[in-house]
């Protein structure tokens, strides 16, 4: 799987035999703005490593043939870049093994994409990497600011709206396409993935939860477009 994203984006490259954890974290990091590959084993992550720059790598350590720890230790001898490792393994003595393979931080399984979110930029800060060249914010209709940085949407008070990871997705979609039609098929590979099967009805419930999150009082935020798709409405301008 590779996501896509500004072409200046920071490249992250996820590492793990579990194709549903893969996928996960992929789609989670895709929506804050990074560019992201994926990889099943530690042979794939090479290929990866040796046809882009890749920014930084999340490693799974428990994976069939090389182990994540082998495949860390030779990334940090050969100047590779920083490497955050997960593992099912959290004792304190697999946390310091771990480490001492050159990891920038470790990660025991199971771990929120937030954490992992949150684990990635202090990566990249303590490397002296740049976020994402493509993050901004927007403002939208009636005091409406969705910020891309932060991953949080505001209403014209200032308060927090919240969104799942899904919704936050197909907003982004709808403010950086504003006044076009989008069919349920690019939506959904934006919330999902490429590799995930259509699904009509699960855009259609996210535009749902969406448009009761969005009231406002200059009526329609989300214009549905028979037989095509969905449209956003409000002019969108640079924040």
């Amino acid at each position: 799987m590779e996501s896509s994203a500004a072409p200046d984006a920071t490249t992250l490259l996820i590492v793990d035999d579990d194709r549903a954890i893969r996928d996960l974290i992929a789609r989670s990091l895709s929506a804050h703005g990074y560019h992201v590959r994926t990889a099943a084993d530690a042979r794939a992550m090479d290929a990866a490593l040796a046809e882009e720059t890749i920014d930084l790598v999340i490693l799974d350590i428990m994976m069939p043939g090389e182990d994540g720890l082998s495949a860390c230790r030779r990334l940090a001898h050969g100047e590779g870049p920083p490497v955050v490792l997960l593992s099912a393994l959290g004792e304190e003595q697999d946390r310091i093994a771990g480490l001492d393979t050159g990891a920038s931080h470790y990660l025991p399984k199971p771990c929120s994409p937030r954490e992992i979110l949150a684990t990635v930029r202090a990566a990249l800060r303590h490397r002296g990497a740049v976020e994402p060249a493509g993050r901004k914010a927007y403002s939208f209709g009636s005091g409406w600011r969705i910020d891309l940085s932060s991953h949080e949407l505001t209403d014209s008070e200032g308060v927090l709206v919240d969104l799942t990871d899904g919704e936050f997705a197909v907003l982004r979609a709808f403010v950086e396409r504003p006044r076009r039609v989008l069919t349920r098929e690019l939506l959904l590979e934006v919330a999902r993935g490429p590799d995930t099967a259509s699904f009509d009805r699960a855009i259609d419930v996210q535009v749902s939860r969406l448009r009761r999150k969005l009231k406002a009082p200059e009526g329609e935020i989300i214009r549905t477009v028979r037989n095509e798709g969905y449209m956003f409405v409000p002019a969108v301008a640079r924040a």
